[in-house]
C-alpha cells in the first residue's frame, strides 16, 4: 500500500451498502460522530454538486456522503500523512477517484488555496483542548482526539472561507460546549439553523456530542431554527429506532 502502513495493521470493513473502509486495528477508527455528521450532511444539502471535508482523517464522513450523493465532486483535506494515505486508498478502494481527491495539509491553509465555492462542508474537529486529557503516543489516535491544530472554531472559521452563499457547513462538536459553536459561527459569518445532540442512552442528558448544520449569514433560504435530539440506546441497553435507521440511511441493516 504505502511505506507508511503495514497492510497487517489494517482492517477492511464494511462503512455503506457498497462502499468499504481501510482502518488501523489500533488506530484512529470511524465511529458513530462519523456516522451522525454524515447522515446531517447528505440531509442538509442532499443535491451538493461540490462537497468538502475538512479533517476528513481516514475518509470516513467523505465516504458516507459520497456514498449517498453519488453525483458530487468531492475534496477532502487532511494534515495527517498516514491519514491521508489510508483516504486516497479508501477511494480507490471504492472507485471515487474520478470524481473525488485527497489534499494532505492544514485545513486553515489549504482552503485558501481551494479556487471553487463548496454546495456543503463537512467537519469533524477534535473537541479536546490540549492540557485538558491525556495525549495518546499514537500520533493518529492523538489527532483525533485532542486539538493540535485547532478545534471547532477553526474548522468554522475554515468553512465559511469555501462554502457557497446558499451552501450548507455541518460540524460535530462537543455537546457539553454549545457556546464554542455559536461564538465560533459568530466570529466566522455563520448562522445555526440546526442542533442534533446525541445522547448515548436513555435518561442520559449530556449529549455524547452534537451535530450541527449551518450556513452563511444571509442566505436566502436559510430556514429556521431547529434543536432535536438522537439517543442511541434505550433503558434497556438495546439500539433505538432512530439509532437504527442511521445505519439503514447507508444501507446497512
Amino acid at each position: 500500500m504505502t511505506a507508511l502502513i503495514d497492510d497487517a495493521e489494517l482492517s477492511d470493513d464494511a462503512i455503506t451498502r457498497e462502499f468499504r473502509i481501510w482502518q488501523r486495528r489500533r488506530g484512529h477508527r470511524y465511529s458513530i460522530d462519523d456516522v451522525a455528521t454524515a447522515w446531517q450532511a447528505a440531509r442538509a444539502q442532499p443535491n451538493a454538486q461540490r462537497y468538502l471535508d475538512l479533517g476528513c482523517g481516514i475518509g470516513s464522513v467523505l465516504l458516507m456522503v459520497s456514498w449517498k450523493l453519488d453525483h458530487a465532486l468531492v475534496v477532502g483535506i487532511e494534515a495527517q500523512p498516514v491519514s491521508a494515505a489510508l483516504a486516497r486508498r479508501n477511494l480507490a478502494h471504492n472507485g471515487l477517484e474520478g470524481r473525488a481527491a485527497i489534499v494532505c495539509g492544514d485545513l486553515r491553509e489549504e482552503v485558501l488555496t481551494l479556487k471553487d465555492k463548496f454546495d456543503l462542508v463537512s467537519g469533524t474537529p477534535p473537541y479536546l483542548p490540549l492540557g485538558t486529557a491525556l495525549v495518546s503516543p499514537d500520533p493518529q489516535r492523538a489527532a483525533a482526539r485532542i486539538e493540535l491544530r485547532g478545534g471547532i472554531e477553526d474548522y468554522l472559521e475554515a468553512a465559511a472561507k469555501v462554502v457557497a452563499s446558499e451552501g450548507r457547513v455541518v460540524m460535530c462538536a462537543d455537546g457539553r460546549r454549545p457556546d464554542r459553536v455559536t461564538r465560533g459561527a459568530e466570529a466566522a459569518g455563520l448562522v445555526p439553523l440546526a442542533r442534533t445532540d446525541v445522547l448515548a442512552r436513555a435518561g442520559v442528558e449530556v449529549p455524547l456530542f452534537s451535530v450541527w448544520t449551518l450556513a452563511p449569514r444571509g442566505a436566502l433560504n436559510a430556514e429556521e431554527w431547529r434543536r432535536e435530539s438522537l439517543t442511541l440506546r434505550d433503558a434497556q441497553g438495546q439500539q433505538t429506532e432512530k439509532a437504527l435507521q442511521l445505519r439503514s440511511f447507508f444501507g446497512l441493516g
